[in-house]
C-alpha cells in the first residue's frame, strides 16, 4: 500500500478552550465572565456542574504542557481568556493574566510546539454583557481593544491566531434558545443583530492585527461548518439544505470572503424582520479585510428535510442510517455516544466546496472530534477503539481532501483533555486524554497514542498498527 503522508510542515495539534479547562475562575484578578454567572443560574448545566474547577489546567499547566509533548504534537490551539487580561473588559490591564499566557507560549515553544491562539473562545467579561453584550457595537471595539493588546504582548510569539470560534453558536445557543451563556431567549433579530457583531469583531481584529505588524502572524475566523444534503431529491428538500446551508455557512463565508451577506439568506431576513439596520455603511468592508487562512470546525453533516409552514426556518435535520454519498457509493451512518452521525467522507466534500465557492485560502481543521464515555480499565489504559477508528477515518477524509488540491495546513483534534463540556457539564468526554475529575490525573487514551503515532509519522497509520 501507498503510505498516504501529509505535506512537510504540516501542523498536528490539539485543541482545547479556556473556560473548559483552566478552572481558577477567582485567580490573579480574573474578572467574572459569562459562564462564570451562568453556571450559578438554577437548572442551566446538567447535574448543577461549573468550570470553576475543570481540569484545573489554571495551576496545572506545566505538567500538561509535557503532556503535549509526550503526545508528540506540533500545534496546540488555545484560548486567551478574555476576563484574565481586561477584567471588566476594557482597559485597565491585569498583568497577572498576561504574564500567565506568556509563561505557557514560552513553555510551548521551548518543547517545538506551535502556539494556535483563539481570541474569543465564548467568555464574554460579564461587565459587558451588562452593557448588552455581543447585542452592542460597543462591545466590537472593546474586542478590538483586548485584541490589539494580546497582540503587543504575543505577536512575537504567536504565529497563529484564531479570532471568534463559532459564532453560528454563540448566537443560536446564546442569544436565540438561551443554552449556552449568556442565556438569553431573542428573536431572530437578537440573534442575527449577535451574527454581524462578532463578524465586525473578527474584521476589527484582522484590522488592529495588520496595524500592529508583527511579525508574520496569520489571522483568521473558526467558524463551525457542516455541509449540507437534501433528504430526497423532492425540490423542497432541496431548497430546505440550501437556505440550511445558507443559515450555518454561507452566512458566515460569503461575509468574510466575498464582503456581502448571501442574497436568499437576507432576503429571507428582511421578510422576516424587516430592514437589517444593524449592518452599517463599511461593516461588510471591514468583516471582509483579508485574512491569513480558515479554521473549520467539523463534527458532522445536515441531511435536511423540509417542513412545510414551520417558522422562521422550514425544515428539520434528519439521521438516516444510510447514505448515498457523492462518490457514489452507499456508507452507513454510525453516531458518537452523544448521538452525532459519524460522517467522515462528507468533510472531503466540505473542503473541496470551500476551495471551490471561496477560492483556495489555506484551511487548518481547528476541531474534530467526538464522544466516547470509555475510561481505564482493570489494566490503567483507556481502550476508545471507535475514537481511534474515528481518527484514522477523519484523517483519511482530510488526506482525500488535500489529493483533492485543497490546501490544508494542519489538523487540531478536539479535545486534549476531556474537560467541561459547557451546559452538558462533565457528562460527556471528548478528550485523547482522560481526566479523572477527582483526582485531575491525566491518562493518555489508546487514541491519544494512535494520534502521536500519526504525528510522528506525519502520515496516516493504520489502526492495526497503532
Amino acid at each position: 500500500m501507498t503510505t498516504r503522508t501529509f505535506p512537510d510542515g504540516f501542523l498536528w495539534g490539539v485543541a482545547t478552550s479556556a473556560y473548559q479547562i483552566e478552572g481558577s475562575p477567582g485567580a490573579d484578578g480574573k474578572g467574572e465572565s459569562i459562564w462564570d454567572r451562568f453556571v450559578r443560574e438554577p437548572g442551566r448545566v446538567a447535574g448543577g456542574d461549573t468550570g470553576d474547577v475543570a481540569c484545573d489546567h489554571y495551576r496545572r499547566w506545566r505538567g500538561d504542557v509535557e503532556l503535549l509533548a509526550e503526545l508528540g504534537v506540533n500545534a496546540y490551539r488555545f484560548s486567551i481568556s478574555w476576563p484574565r487580561l481586561f477584567p471588566s473588559g476594557r482597559p485597565p490591564l491585569e498583568r497577572r493574566g498576561l504574564d500567565h499566557y506568556s509563561r505557557l507560549i514560552d513553555a510551548l515553544l521551548e518543547r517545538g510546539i506551535e502556539p494556535v491562539v483563539t481570541l474569543y473562545h465564548w467568555d464574554l467579561p460579564a461587565a459587558l454583557d451588562d452593557e448588552g453584550g455581543w447585542r452592542s457595537r460597543d462591545t466590537v471595539e472593546c474586542f478590538a481593544g483586548y485584541a490589539a493588546a494580546c497582540f503587543e504582548a504575543f505577536g512575537d510569539r504567536v504565529g497563529w491566531w484564531l479570532t471568534i470560534n463559532e459564532p453560528w453558536i454563540v448566537g443560536l445557543l446564546g442569544y436565540l434558545h438561551g443554552l449556552h451563556a449568556p442565556g438569553y431567549k431573542d428573536d431572530v433579530r437578537g440573534e442575527v443583530t449577535v451574527f454581524h457583531h462578532l463578524l465586525l469583531a473578527h474584521g476589527r481584529a484582522v484590522q488592529e492585527l495588520r496595524r500592529a505588524g508583527v511579525g508574520d502572524g496569520r489571522i483568521g475566523l473558526a467558524p463551525n461548518l457542516s455541509p449540507h444534503y437534501p433528504a430526497s431529491e423532492r425540490p423542497a428538500d432541496v431548497e430546505a439544505a440550501r437556505a440550511s446551508d445558507g443559515y450555518v455557512n454561507r452566512w458566515f463565508l460569503d461575509a468574510v470572503y466575498r464582503g456581502t451577506y448571501p442574497e436568499d439568506m437576507r432576503r429571507r431576513y428582511e421578510e422576516l424582520l424587516g430592514p437589517l439596520d444593524f449592518v452599517r455603511a463599511g461593516d461588510l468592508e471591514t468583516i471582509s479585510e483579508p485574512t491569513d487562512y480558515l479554521g473549520v470546525n467539523y463534527y458532522s453533516f445536515r441531511m435536511m428535510q423540509a417542513v412545510p409552514g414551520d417558522r422562521p426556518w422550514p425544515w428539520r435535520v434528519v439521521v438516516p442510517e444510510q447514505v448515498e454519498t457523492t462518490g457514489g457509493f452507499t456508507a452507513g451512518v454510525a453516531s458518537t455516544a452523544a448521538g452525532t452521525p459519524v460522517v467522515p467522507w462528507a468533510l472531503t466534500d466540505l473542503l473541496v466546496r470551500v476551495r471551490d465557492d471561496y477560492g483556495a485560502p489555506p484551511i487548518m481543521i481547528t476541531e474534530n472530534g467526538a464522544v466516547y464515555e470509555d475510561g481505564p480499565g482493570p489494566d490503567g489504559r483507556v481502550h476508545d477503539e471507535r475514537r481511534v477508528r474515528f481518527v484514522h477515518d477523519h484523517l483519511a477524509a482530510l488526506h482525500d481532501a488535500i489529493e483533492r488540491g485543497v490546501p490544508v495546513v494542519g489538523y487540531c483534534h478536539w479535545s486534549f483533555l476531556d474537560n467541561f463540556e459547557w451546559a452538558l457539564g462533565y457528562a460527556q468526554r471528548f478528550g485523547l486524554v482522560h481526566v479523572d475529575y477527582e483526582t485531575q490525573r491525566r491518562t493518555v487514551k489508546d487514541s491519544g497514542r494512535y494520534y502521536a503515532r500519526v504525528a510522528a509519522a506525519n502520515a496516516l497509520v493504520p489502526v492495526d498498527d497503532a
